[in-house]
């Protein structure tokens, strides 16, 4: 997630490192240290970027692989991208939500429906990005998410261990 700003909290009582009463103390994510809000804002508009290249792969590659999808030209397939990504930031948490039940009884593999819904929706709501039937927006919700694994796994940095908590000398009670 992006983490513009940093937190602000105001300390209203006692000294905070030798500052006065009621003084400002600002606290930065580890993300944001040493970036300025610019760069903070590029990285994720670099990271939507990337997310919505490796949708238009999975996309492509469902088209050439499952029969039944099909897409007419690029400026189709960015449409396609951009209304899947919409429908993964709003309806898909939505959908989790409601069908959380059915979700855990089929162990997580109602996922992969609710995948293929918003996938069959696309094909019917984008003119030239054809879906023949819910099987094939099965099967190219299944490709989309293989080709996000695997290029997630192939882009990721390794993280680094979060570093051992401070000791403080301040007993709470």
């Amino acid at each position: 997630m992006l983490d513009v700003a940093c937190k602000k909290t105001v300390k209203a009582g006692g000294m905070v490192r030798g500052a006065r009463m009621g003084a400002i103390d600002f606290h930065c994510s580890g993300a944001m240290r040493g970036k300025s809000a610019v760069q903070a804002i590029h990285s994720a508009m670099t990271q939507l970027f990337v997310r919505w290249l490796v949708l238009a792969l999975g996309v492509t590659l469902a088209t050439k692989l499952v029969p039944g999808i099909s897409c007419s030209d690029g400026p189709t397939l960015f449409v396609v991208v951009v209304l899947l990504s919409f429908f993964n930031a709003i309806l898909k948490p939505l959908l989790m939500l409601f069908t959380l039940p059915f979700i855990l009884l089929t162990m997580g593999l109602g996922i992969i429906l609710i995948n293929a819904l918003l996938f069959f929706w696309a094909g019917n709501l984008v003119d030239g990005f054809y879906v023949a039937s819910l099987w094939s927006a099965v099967g190219g919700a299944l490709v989309v998410s293989v080709t996000n694994l695997i290029v997630s796994m192939l882009i990721r940095t390794p993280r680094k261990p979060p570093p051992p908590p401070k000791r403080d000398d301040v007993i709470d009670i």
